[in-house]
């Protein structure tokens, strides 16, 4: 099974929660860490907390903004956008899905509250977790994404799709997509 054959249905699993079709969001293509330019390959080419490594790369926090949610008996997702404290500036937008069973009910709870990115939730409240890279992805950005990215024309976008491991096992699902530098 290739690369692309096993993270397509991650990718089109999380896009399918809030649109319609991919192309409403972007036109994805997936590649390898070569085709990232250096900003987006030090952004999205690890196994960390995105949360961590964009306060790291932008110098302060960053807050997060949920602009929808799904919820049913079992999982809870939400479309959002980080921005940085110091001016509001979008840094990037993100698709979570999580498998509530395996959250407590405090993080559950703090999660669902909407203030606080994720990853700093997780790392508060001392989850073990592991996150795993699935891939990588280029993207031209539909009229939303230019929106939140302010770009007057579409620019060249990246992005990565990973797991959240809480506890050793797969609780989170993730499209990160990373405002062009």
């Amino acid at each position: 099974m290739t690369q692309a054959n096993r993270s397509t249905p991650e990718l089109q699993a999380l896009v399918d929660l809030f649109y319609g079709a991919p192309e409403s969001l972007g036109t994805f293509r997936e590649v390898s860490r070569d085709e990232l330019d250096a900003a987006a390959q030090e952004l999205l080419d690890h196994d960390e907390h995105m949360t961590v490594t964009v306060e790291d790369y932008h110098g302060c926090s960053v807050s997060v903004e949920v602009l929808e949610t799904r919820t049913n008996d079992t999982h809870y997702a939400r479309k959002i956008l980080l921005r940085r404290e110091r001016d509001s500036e979008v840094v990037q937008f993100g698709l979570v899905r999580l498998n509530l069973s395996y959250l407590d009910p405090a993080v559950r709870r703090e999660i669902e509250s909407q203030q606080a990115p994720l990853g700093r939730v997780l790392i508060e409240h001392d989850v073990l977790r592991k996150v795993r890279l699935l891939s990588l992805w280029r993207l031209d950005p539909g009229p939303e994404l230019c929106e939140w990215f302010q770009l007057a024309t579409p620019v060249t976008c990246f992005g990565r799709t990973a797991l959240i491991y809480c506890n050793g096992v797969p609780a989170v699902e993730l499209l990160e997509i990373v405002a062009p530098s």
